[in-house]
């Protein structure tokens, strides 16, 4: 599938995440035999893009970590738990990017910072522009789709070694407006 890239100008300018439209879910492995997909419900994020410069460009993303979701009552609580995220310790999960580099027409890698459990560590996320358009006068909404993988342990979530795979893919389906 082809994007049509937008004028840079068009494309140019603050946003932030429609949340309605944005999923923030990841795949891990139980068991290293069957895959855990689940999500995150609570999440807000904003972004600057530079069309005529995507390395000016630049995004944050602050989730929730007790709104982690996999419908599974226990094991989200578990998630939830000093094992896994923290969430009452750590009540929050950060991405701040530290550079944007376009990768061919439609593809980014977007570096930066991930902040799990108070531990921050550089992530490479792929991103893929999938639309743009104007939605009303003067504003305007863009797609993107994308992921990165991880290893848990680099932040210190290290139980079910040999139960729980150590790589997680995060995955992105996000929209974003500007006013």
């Amino acid at each position: 599938m082809t994007t049509t890239i937008p004028a840079g100008t068009e494309l140019t300018g603050d946003y932030v995440l429609d949340t309605t439209r944005t999923r923030l879910a990841f795949v891990g492995r139980s068991l290293l035999l069957v895959k855990v997909r689940g999500h995150f419900d609570d999440f807000e994020g904003s972004a600057h893009l530079d069309g005529d410069d995507p390395s000016r460009s630049g995004a944050r993303l602050t989730i929730r970590a007790r709104s982690i979701q996999t419908h599974h009552q226990k094991r989200d609580d578990h998630l939830r738990s000093g094992d896994f995220l923290a969430a009452d310790d750590h009540p929050v999960i950060t991405f701040a990017s530290t550079g944007v580099q376009r990768v061919s027409d439609a593809d980014f890698a977007v570096t930066g910072d991930l902040t799990v459990r108070d531990v921050t560590r550089p992530v490479t996320v792929r991103l893929r522009l999938t639309g743009a358009e104007s939605d009303r006068p003067g504003g305007y909404r863009v797609g993107f789709t994308g992921r990165a993988t991880i290893d848990r342990t680099e932040w210190g979530i290290t139980w079910g070694r040999g139960m729980v795979g150590r790589k997680v893919t995060l995955e992105f389906e996000v929209a974003a407006r500007r006013p």
